[in-house]
């Protein structure tokens, strides 16, 4: 049996954990490894048994141009070979592609990162396209955009009022849903095939207005105040101001062809409108624990 290590067990991939029984799978979190403490101290990735392949999921650091985390673990397998996998999966962002200004983008349009947290992604994969190039691994890059499920979707901002766009000055964003993302993850895992890079999207970008209004209706919560860019600065987080400073409708085309991805959640449109049920329920709660 193959020998898998989970580097950053977070809810993608926990939900790959039930996906993955014809491996043998170890999983860290940062209890076992934390991964700042093993910047400073390489000798803390002895903790990371021999594995055949690495699903590896752990962001980048907060700060910075570099995803030092990374650094120091290729730094590692550098001179361990023993432990050194020969096949890696990444999941990265959609981010690294920047503003495109709504147009549709696809794998072979190239990184244009304008926030800093995308800069540490691109920085990222590079780092791991070098490492595996030097060492013939392969590696399998997921850039990911909004990853949501019924307990991931943004009801807090829904019911704090978070205001969106105009139509006319909106932007373009783009979904997958964890289940949907965890699978690919499983799929990744088995097709060795050089360097790739894949888009791991839903077939339906969404104006962020649309998404916002969408929750509001299923959550029966009045829609959200549409504002002009020049005023939005002003009302919601440099983070959330961030995204909505980017346009770009993701393609998946490379995903479903080569990895033969159906997924099972195509629209994050019609997530919604057939969890409205659920989602209702969720917002009485969240409203209870508010009181």
């Amino acid at each position: 049996m193959n020998q898998l290590t989970i580097i950053g067990l977070g809810d993608v991939a926990r939900r790959a954990l039930s996906l993955l029984n014809d491996w043998q799978v170890t999983a860290t979190t940062r209890a076992i490894l934390d991964l700042d403490e093993a910047c400073k101290d390489t000798t803390l990735f002895h903790a990371l048994p021999t594995a055949d392949a690495v699903l590896y999921t752990a962001p980048p650091p907060n700060t910075g141009e570099t995803d030092t985390r990374l650094t120091a673990l290729l730094s590692f397998w550098q001179t361990d070979a023993e432990r050194r996998p020969t096949h890696l999966v990444y999941i990265s962002t959609t981010g690294v592609y920047g503003d495109c200004g709504g147009a549709w983008v696809d794998e072979s349009t190239p990184p244009n990162p304008q926030s800093a947290r995308a800069i540490r992604r691109v920085d990222a994969e590079q780092q791991l396209t070098d490492f595996a190039k030097q060492h013939s691994m392969t590696l399998t890059i997921l850039r990911a955009p909004g990853i949501y499920a019924l307990e991931r979707l943004p009801l807090a901002r829904v019911l704090a009022g978070t205001p969106i766009l105009k139509a006319e000055e909106d932007s373009f964003s783009n979904h997958i849903h964890a289940d949907d993302l965890a699978a690919v993850c499983v799929v990744a895992l088995r097709q060795l095939k050089g360097i790739s890079i894949y888009n791991v999207c839903d077939d339906e970008p969404l104006s962020m207005g649309d998404w916002f209004t969408l929750l509001s209706e299923a959550a029966d919560w009045p829609a959200p105040l549409r504002v002009t860019r020049e005023e939005i600065a002003q009302k919601v987080s440099a983070q959330l101001l961030s995204f909505m400073r980017e346009s770009r409708r993701i393609r998946n085309d490379a995903l479903k062809r080569d990895l033969g991805i159906a997924l099972k959640y195509p629209s994050a449109r019609q997530f919604v409108t057939d969890h409205r049920t659920a989602i209702s329920l969720l917002v009485a709660e969240m409203q209870k624990t508010s009181l």
